[in-house]
């Protein structure tokens, strides 16, 4: 009989940066049971994922051991860790486990889905632990850009797991809990060190949310005109930073976007803000001195139907940005959304609106550790294993090659790969096949279920409806009719191409023999042949092709 050993198995977050999902077992294998770690999202673009709303980890694996599955813990509440917890939950019913402003926001999430909220037990900080299966579970105190954050420390039978969700090393976080360091070089021994990978390549140690204070005010006090600024709505350490900011230039303040109320209100209501400044609605800021406002905007990812985006675009909300105003981004951009926030800055600078960024002012630190903050991460822990994750392939790489330099025996896992925990060095045992799930209005869809990639083929190439009218005698009894989209009318022939379509279909209908005509799958494949080779010719594209085919009966 096989031993039983401790598994890791990322299905979401290891290789990318977002989509949070991972997987802890113990047991015999194929017999082992589980907890799952945070239930995230990552967000589309219109270039690989046009129209879909959200993209989650697929589930199906773990879904199918949903029996073995004895409770799911949420490190903290930023949407890559927490955004699929409603969508998902159907299929993954077991307790979920989270501190009080996580547990808050998730019950808001949950509510959503028609849930009441219930599935989710409120849990303090070490030394409180729970107990899920063969595992005893506490949330560590960690410093990172949302309040509440939390390393998870996993007892298991094999030693203790510490799984750092994302972090920083912030003694002076302003609002939440500051890195303590004595507590975190006291949880020896440790298995295993489940490490946030993001800033490896950053060389230099992080910066407090301490020093972005004085900053930020002295961009505030010398700004001219109108002042909005955006950074991450779930950071709101740095938008009471911002708001205190705007409060001490003698500023009105202004929450702009969902997201930014939602958590500002979550921060009121679990009693972590306690002296938020006093804010006044956009028909208040109306009848303000634009020199004497503060707008604190959603959007600073470039989010298309966001505050920041509206303003850059127009009017929100009836507040429109004039020459003079100023514009804060108090943030990084996430890579990929380099273009989406650059239609943003220079949609600003066409209204002669000045823009400042974290190159231009000290306005910002990440809410993840650098390089050498990891490699003291290391040194408080002590692991026996380092499991790199959250994050590119690239960084997994970089801070597993830190690891073995210092020591550690280190493994790259990228999503889908298990790695047992149990020998003295970690070592692959299988791979799984993950995927993602897409969020397509109401309905989710695998990634291989062609939605996407039709879209995508349609966007890239247009589309061209072919009608055809066949009587019972199987005659065709007009010519076929044409209807083209995203494409030009007028081809090479400098004429109608939907005229040419038309034309070229019906003198098909015209010579094809019987058998053809009464076969819908030759007749089809005949047609989308010609309207292709057709278009070709006239226009340099290939489009999709649907063929509509009526055919009447006696």
């Amino acid at each position: 009989m096989a031993a039983d050993r401790l598994i890791y198995l990322p299905l979401g977050g290891a290789g990318e940066v977002g989509m949070n999902m991972y997987v802890y077992g113990y047991g015999r294998p194929g017999k082992e049971r589980y907890i799952l770690v945070d239930m995230g999202v990552t967000f589309p673009d219109m270039d690989g994922t046009p129209g879909v709303d959200l993209i989650f980890p697929d589930v199906e694996w773990i879904a199918e051991r949903v029996d073995r599955l004895d409770a799911i813990f949420i490190t903290h509440a930023h949407e890559d860790h927490i955004g699929a917890l409603g969508h998902l939950y159907p299929r993954l019913t077991a307790p979920v486990y989270a501190r009080k402003f996580t547990a808050h926001i998730g019950r808001l999430k949950m509510e959503e889905h028609g849930y009441d909220g219930s599935e989710i037990t409120t849990v303090g900080a070490m030394p409180e632990m729970v107990e899920a299966g063969p595992f005893k579970v506490g949330f560590m105190p960690i410093s990172h850009s949302i309040p509440e954050s939390s390393a998870l420390i996993i007892d298991t039978p094999e030693g203790r797991v510490v799984h750092t969700g994302d972090f920083k090393i912030d003694e002076t976080p302003g609002l939440g809990e500051p890195f303590d360091i004595k507590a975190w070089g006291s949880l020896g021994p440790v298995k295993a060190l489940v490490c946030d990978s993001t800033n490896v390549f950053s060389p230099d140690p992080g910066r407090s949310e301490a020093t972005v204070g004085p900053e930020i005010e002295r961009v505030v006090r010398e700004a001219s005109g109108m002042v909005v600024a955006t950074t991450f709505a779930s950071n709101i350490a740095r938008v009471k930073t911002l708001a205190d900011a705007g409060v001490a230039a003698e500023r009105s303040v202004v929450l702009l976007g969902r997201a930014m109320k939602k958590m500002i209100g979550a921060g009121v209501e679990t009693g972590l803000i306690k002296d938020f400044p006093a804010t006044i609605t956009p028909e208040e800021a109306r009848d303000i001195p634009r020199d004497h406002l503060m707008l604190l905007a959603t959007g600073s990812q470039g989010e298309r139907r966001a505050a920041s985006a509206q303003l850059a675009r127009g009017k929100y909300l009836g507040i429109e940005l004039k020459g003079g105003d100023t514009f804060i981004f108090s943030s990084k951009t996430i890579p990929g959304n380099e273009v989406s926030v650059g239609r943003i800055t220079n949609g600003l600078s066409e209204k002669d609106v000045d823009v400042i960024d974290d190159k231009m002012a000290a306005i910002h630190v990440s809410g993840h550790a650098n390089r050498p903050d990891l490699q003291r991460m290391h040194e408080l822990t002590k692991p026996q294993i380092l499991v790199p994750m959250h994050g590119e392939h690239r960084m997994l790489r970089e801070h597993a090659k830190l690891g073995e330099a210092g020591g550690i025996a280190s493994v790259i896992a990228p999503n889908g790969t298990m790695v047992s925990l149990s020998g003295n060095r970690p070592e692959v045992v299988e791979f799984v096949e993950t995927g993602r799930l897409y969020l397509d209005g109401s309905i989710q869809v695998g990634a291989l279920d062609g939605v996407v990639r039709d879209r995508i083929r349609m966007a890239l190439n247009g589309q061209v409806v072919i009608g055809i009218l066949i009587d019972e005698e199987d005659e065709p009894l007009t010519d076929a009719w044409a209807e083209m989209r995203g494409l030009p009318e007028v081809g090479q022939s400098r004429v109608s191409v939907q005229d040419i379509l038309e034309e070229e279909v019906g003198q098909f209908l015209g010579r094809a023999d019987s058998k053809t005509v009464a076969d819908d799958g030759k007749l089809e494949e005949q047609v989308k042949r010609i309207v292709r080779n057709t278009c070709s010719k006239e226009i340099g594209k290939k489009p999709e092709v649907v063929v509509l085919i009526s055919r009447l009966t006696a």
